[in-house]
C-alpha cells in the first residue's frame, strides 16, 4: 500500500495523466482466506478521510474498475466514497483494478452488448464503451514487477499495443528510479520507432 501511495505521488509529480494499479485480481480469491482479508483491509485503509483530503489537494481523481460487488459492504462504501469525493478533480486519474481480470472484463462486455445490438452494429469503438474503463485511453506503457514475463490477465483488450517493461524487483521495492527507468526506456523506443 505504501508503494501504491508513492507511485501515485511520483506519477502526479511528473505529469502522467492516467495510472492503473492492479490491486486485487479475480484470481486473488484463491489465496488463503486471511491473506484475502488482509488485502481487502488495505483498501479500506487507503480510502480513509485523510487520504481523500490529500487526493483533493493534489487534484487526483480515483475510480475502481472490476466487479466490486463481491467485496464486503463497508469496503464497497469506502470505494464509492473516495470515487464520489474526487470526481471533480481534473489532474491525475488513478484506477484501482479491484476484483478485476481482463478475461472477465471482456466477458461482461460481451454479455452487456449481445442482447442490445445486432452483430453488424458492433465495432471496436462501441465494444470499448462496455468495458470497465470506458473513458480512459489505452495504456502506452505496462510495467510488470517481480520478474514475471506475462500480463497476468491485466487489461488484455486495452494493452494490445502497449509497450511492456519488466523488472525483477518485487512490487514493494518499486521506486522512483525504476519508474524513471521504465519511462526513459519507453521514450527511447518511441524515438526509434519514429526513425524507422
Amino acid at each position: 500500500m505504501q508503494t501504491m501511495r508513492k507511485t501515485i505521488s511520483m506519477c502526479h509529480k511528473i505529469g502522467i495523466s492516467t495510472l492503473t494499479l492492479y490491486a486485487f485480481s479475480t484470481e486473488n480469491w484463491k489465496r488463503p482466506k486471511d491473506e484475502v482479508e488482509y488485502i481487502i483491509g488495505l483498501v479500506s485503509e487507503f480510502v480513509q478521510e485523510t487520504n481523500i483530503r490529500d487526493l483533493n489537494q493534489n487534484n487526483i481523481r480515483v475510480d475502481f474498475i472490476g466487479d466490486i460487488s463481491k467485496f464486503p459492504e463497508a469496503t464497497q462504501q469506502a470505494m464509492n466514497n473516495v470515487s464520489n469525493q474526487t470526481q471533480g478533480n481534473t489532474g491525475l486519474q488513478v484506477y484501482f483494478a479491484m476484483n478485476y481480470g481482463g478475461k472477465s472484463d471482456i466477458l461482461q462486455a460481451v454479455k452487456s452488448i449481445v442482447n442490445t445490438k445486432n452483430s453488424d452494429e458492433i465495432t471496436e469503438k462501441l465494444f470499448e464503451q462496455y468495458l470497465y474503463i470506458r473513458q480512459s485511453p489505452s495504456p502506452d506503457l505496462l510495467i510488470r514487477t517481480s520478474g514475471e514475463k506475462r500480463l497476468s490477465n491485466f487489461l488484455l483488450w486495452q494493452s494490445a499495443y502497449a509497450e511492456l517493461w519488466f523488472t525483477n524487483e518485487m512490487w514493494p521495492d518499486f521506486n522512483e528510479e525504476l519508474l524513471y527507468s521504465a519511462i526513459l526506456d519507453y521514450q527511447n523506443r518511441m524515438k526509434r520507432s519514429k526513425v524507422l
